[in-house]
This record gives C-alpha cells, sequence and structure tokens, in this order.
C-alpha cells in the first residue's frame, strides 16, 4: 500500500525512475483519519490570509484504503461503493487535470462515516493517492487541496503528523511536529454529521473566543514540539469546552469527570462530529492501570467504548 505525501510538482509532471505504462491492475494507497481535533477554532482577524477558521489534527490509526483500476478510452470513474459520491467527483476531476483516463475506484474504510474522524477526507486522498500511483504521476498538494476545496472542507490528513489547517480553503498553516504515543478512549453519542451542513451553520466566533484559541494554537506548536503531554491534553480539554456551546457532546461531563477520577490528561472532541474521548500517555509506566481505570469509568455510561491510538507519518 501506498501513503506518499503529495508536494509542489507540477501535476502532470511523471516520474522520472519510472518507465512503465500506466498500472493495468488495481493499485492501492491508504490514508489516516484523525480523532476530532486537538484543537478547532477561528484566529483573530488579520492574523491569517482570508479565512481565520482553523483545526489541529489528531492522527490516529484507522484508515481509508483506495485501489483505483484505470480504463482506456474512459474519462468517467465508477466507485464502489456507490453512496461515495465525493470520492468518485474528486477522482474525475483529477484525471481531467492530469490527463488520464478514468476507471474504477474501490474503497474500504475503517473510519465511520459522519462521525468526525476524517472519514470523507481521508477517502478522498487516498483516493489521489492511487491515481497518482497507477499513472506514475507526482501530484502537487496544491492540485489535491484545490480540487479538494471544491467538495467540502477537508482535514490536513494529506500531510505527515500533525498540522495546523484552515479547513474550509484547504490550505495549511503550518507543520507542528509528530503526536506523541497517546490512547484515546473514545465514545460516539450517536447519529452523524455532515461537514458542510455544519460548517454553514456554525457562524463566527467572537474576538474575546479568536483571541483564546490563537493562545492556544501557540501553546500546543510548543507543546508537540516538546512532546508535552500534559499540556496536549489540557489544550485538548479547553477546545473541548470552548466549543460546548457550539455542538454540545451530552457526555461531556461524564466524561470530564472520568478523566479527572482517573489522573488522565484530558478530554478531546469531534467538533464537528459526534465523538468524545479521553487522552491517556502510552510511554506512561502507569499506563496500563490508567486505561483500565479509565473503561471503567467511561463503561459505567457507555457501553461501548472503543481505544484508538495516535500515530505518526500518515
Amino acid at each position: 500500500m501506498s501513503h506518499q505525501t503529495f508536494d509542489g510538482a507540477d501535476s502532470g509532471q511523471k516520474i522520472a525512475d519510472y518507465g512503465q505504462e500506466p498500472r493495468s491492475h488495481p493499485c492501492g494507497a491508504l490514508c489516516c483519519g484523525t480523532f476530532g481535533e486537538l484543537l478547532q477554532g477561528q484566529l483573530p482577524a488579520g492574523s491569517v490570509s482570508r479565512d481565520s477558521h482553523f483545526l489541529v489534527t489528531m492522527p490516529i490509526a484507522l484508515f481509508a484504503r483506495a485501489y483505483f483500476t484505470p480504463i482506456a478510452d474512459t474519462r468517467s470513474v465508477t466507485v464502489y461503493p456507490s453512496h461515495k459520491l465525493k470520492a468518485k467527483q474528486l477522482a474525475e476531476n483529477l484525471v481531467s487535470a492530469i490527463g488520464a483516463s478514468g476507471g474504477i475506484l474501490l474503497l474500504q474504510s475503517e473510519l465511520p462515516e459522519g462521525k468526525g474522524l476524517a472519514s470523507s477526507s481521508a477517502d478522498l486522498v487516498a483516493a489521489a493517492r492511487s491515481i497518482a500511483r497507477c499513472f506514475n504521476r507526482r501530484i502537487g498538494t496544491s492540485l489535491i487541496e484545490k480540487l479538494m476545496a471544491e467538495i467540502e472542507p477537508s482535514d490536513g490528513v494529506m500531510y505527515p503528523g500533525v498540522v495546523a489547517y484552515q479547513q474550509r480553503e484547504c490550505s495549511l498553516l503550518s507543520f507542528l511536529g509528530q503526536m506523541p504515543p497517546l490512547a484515546i478512549v473514545g465514545i460516539d453519542e450517536g447519529g452523524t454529521v455532515e461537514t458542510v451542513d455544519y460548517d454553514q451553520r456554525r457562524g463566527e466566533t467572537s474576538a474575546s473566543y479568536r483571541a483564546k484559541y490563537h493562545e492556544l494554537l501557540d501553546r500546543a506548536r510548543k507543546a508537540i514540539s516538546r512532546g508535552d503531554t500534559a499540556t496536549i491534553g489540557r489544550i485538548a480539554t479547553a477546545s473541548s469546552l470552548l466549543h460546548q456551546e457550539r455542538a454540545p457532546k451530552k457526555h461531556l461531563d461524564s466524561m470530564l469527570n472520568a478523566s479527572e477520577a482517573t489522573d488522565a490528561l484530558g478530554v478531546i472532541v469531534a467538533h464537528s462530529g459526534t465523538m468524545s474521548g479521553i487522552l491517556l500517555d502510552r510511554m506512561a509506566a502507569d499506563f496500563p492501570r490508567k486505561l483500565r481505570s479509565v473503561l471503567a469509568h467511561v463503561s459505567a455510561f457507555n457501553d461501548s467504548p472503543k481505544i484508538y491510538l495516535t500515530m505518526t507519518d500518515c
């Protein structure tokens, strides 16, 4: 499986080391999802160009996988499952942009849809990677982001590690580094959230909140570079609380109480999804005990908590 990152090369550039014709067999590629966001909000006016909405990714070891099979003399893409229309749109626009043929796109995902785990973004990036691999093309990140922005606000899952990302514009703010090894005990409150609908509803953030988000982003830059898990937990908790009035999680108080009772790092939420979680440091000497304790506390109000692991270089 390929999980190549894109780069700044011209979108139609053929990789010099590969002289063969486009592959005639399925080409596989993958992309990881995220557990909500470490941080999501809006920065002060004038602090960034254009749109001020941003997020900080929390990559996890769950994946979308794409397999593309080119078919000569066609420009259309048939996608399976057939409801993955966003991936179909991106695939057709991408093969048109690079002057390649269409084909068949098969998607398989470990990421449930509509929960805030970046399932759609991971589908799109995996699809683009599989097409690039099939046609031996080095595709510029700017092209992928342009095509994704035409479809919906997206997470920065095309980049390795943790990034600050302008999800509406599909534009990188900055690389923040690699997330330390964390575990997340997560719960799903049910239902689904459509990214486009949520983004259109949420409106603007007050100046005082924007200042808080700016401070949290500065703290995140330092904490991630240092592997400071305690501060990472506090940032995630602060963002969860700031967002509660905009998209409330009914079990947030229970998750906060469980986190405090078990001396966990804090809580994290899918700001535009249905998930919330409790963060734990996997490298801590008492991690096994804390994990059992968190699971016991969460099971008191949710019968199906799951464990998610952070990852890097996705």
